[in-house]
């Protein structure tokens, strides 16, 4: 855990969350400022980076992992119309939670312009 993460602090159980699955690896919990009718983040439980920027190779499986469960996660909301993946790096990108982490947004049905990739994505 890293000091002043909130998201090490929601996986120590210390921040309580609307957790929708885990595994032994992973945590998704819903967005509590959601920018999708249906946004959930996903993390690591362990402070592996702070951002995309600072993966490697080495977390190739557990990516493989989290995405794995980002698909069975849209399939269980039946995000039949699409749904997509972000990941902010950095503030300029408007990541405020520095801890890795993508988003899963979707839940727009087909004639919503919500979809759009400029409606916003922080932390």
């Amino acid at each position: 855990m890293t000091d002043n993460c909130v998201f090490c602090e929601i996986v120590a159980g210390n921040i309580p969350s609307a957790i929708v699955a885990q595994n032994d690896e992973i945590l998704a919990f819903r967005d509590i400022e959601p920018a999708a009718p249906i946004h959930i983040l996903l993390i690591p439980k362990r402070h592996i980076a702070d951002s995309a920027a600072g993966l490697t190779r080495e977390q190739g499986a557990l990516l493989g992992k989290l995405f794995e469960l980002a698909a069975r996660i849209a399939n269980e909301f039946n995000l039949n119309t699409g749904w997509r993946i972000v990941s902010n790096v950095g503030q300029g990108a408007g990541q405020t939670v520095f801890h890795l982490h993508f988003h899963l947004l979707g839940g727009w049905n087909e004639n919503n312009t919500g979809a759009r990739i400029d409606k916003g994505t922080g932390s």
